[in-house]
């Protein structure tokens, strides 16, 4: 029997499923600065859940590399230094453009008409100055777009690199604002119609060098 409760039809997920989807996006969209301790008490408060299913939630995310265990129990966000983003840059390099390959493969006119919706929304998002909209829908079209590839071992580590990188793209974006924000989107998007999938993930390759160089350079500054 599925563990989620029937309510009115629909199916509410767990609690601690619940708590751990919301504070896995607040680290995405950069709610979190590298560094900053994360604990049991400011997790419930901020998402008012109880304490077992934050305490289930920050476990997990401690397994997946966004958050940090120290030996003095202390929990942080991790501190992204040049080594470390050098490994998330490739791996990045090597799994999200195949992802797109792939996806270009499978994608339908349906699935692209809601990338190009959540695309008009970060542009939106980049003209009003709207950091964390931004990273919200920055994540979603990237997120969305390799879900169609249906390849879930490779979509799993896409979303873990993501994970590692969201408190630091949120200091990239304090330093440089939304002016200059990367989006190959729609070069990604013309691609994709087209179904011309080199050309779908050269654009998202740009897409990811252009937001790497620029916290690349958030660190040098901070340096």
């Amino acid at each position: 029997m599925d563990a989620r409760v029937e309510n009115g039809g629909a199916k509410q997920q767990p609690a601690h499923e619940m708590a751990y989807l919301a504070l896995r996006q607040m680290i995405l969209c950069g709610e979190f600065v590298p560094g900053q301790p994360v604990t049991i008490e400011g997790v419930v408060a901020s998402l008012e859940a109880g304490t077992t299913p934050v305490r289930e939630a920050i476990r997990r995310l401690i397994a997946e590399g966004a958050l940090a265990f120290h030996g003095n129990r202390r929990v942080t966000v991790p501190v992204l230094g040049p080594g470390r983003l050098d490994e998330i840059a490739y791996a990045r390099r090597a799994i999200e453009p195949e992802l797109v390959r792939r996806a270009t493969a499978r994608i339908t006119p349906l699935d692209i008409d809601g990338l190009a919706a959540i695309d008009e929304r970060l542009n939106i998002a980049i003209a009003c100055g709207d950091v964390r909209g931004y990273l919200s829908e920055n994540y979603a079209f990237h997120s969305r777009l390799y879900e169609v590839s249906d390849a879930g071992v490779l979509i799993a580590m896409a979303q873990s690199l993501w994970l590692r990188m969201g408190p630091s793209l949120r200091v990239m974006c304090g330093r440089f604002g939304t002016a200059n924000l990367p989006d190959k989107h729609r070069e990604a998007l013309e691609a994709l119609r087209r179904r011309d999938g080199d050309a779908a993930a050269a654009a998202i390759a740009a897409d990811i060098e252009q937001g790497l160089s620029q916290i690349r350079q958030s660190l040098q500054d901070a340096g």
